[in-house]
């Protein structure tokens, strides 16, 4: 069983858990002394005062939304998916944009995304002048789908 080591980069750091025992992700907390605002299409960091150390190269922690910050406020990660490679032993902040409409206000201690842990594939790299034909080639966008 691998291991996730958490250190508290700061003392009121909230060590990231899972709502329930299927949840797939650790929710990740806002550690900050008092609220933040979000603005209306703004972005800010977000510090959750917590470093990881993951247990080996071929494991990566993703950042993903919260889905009811998403669905019900716009409130997402500002790149989508933050990528925390094996390597990094940093403290974990979390960009986040707010979609909504309405300004958003992150609270000390609230739930802002989730960290969930998934293998990595780290191929060796070889330059080459051809690839294999498939039926679909190099259709793009909408390539597969009804016209």
């Amino acid at each position: 069983m691998d291991i996730l080591k958490i250190k508290k980069i700061k003392a009121n750091a909230i060590i990231p858990q899972r709502a329930t025992d299927g949840s797939a992700g650790l929710d990740l907390y806002a550690c900050i002394d008092e609220p933040v605002t979000i603005a209306s299409g703004g972005l800010k960091l977000i510090p959750t005062g917590i470093a990881i150390e993951l247990a080996n190269k071929n494991t990566a922690a993703f950042i993903f939304a919260r889905s009811g910050l998403a669905i019900k406020h716009g409130i997402s990660p500002s790149n989508a998916v933050g990528v925390i490679d094996s390597d990094y032993r940093g403290e974990i902040c979390v960009g986040l944009t707010n979609h909504g409409k309405e300004t958003f206000v992150i609270e000390p201690n609230m739930r802002i995304a989730q960290l969930i842990l998934m293998p990595v594939i780290t191929p060796e790299i070889e330059e080459t002048e051809e690839l294999t034909d498939t039926i679909r080639g190099e259709g793009g966008f909408g390539s597969t789908g009804v016209k």
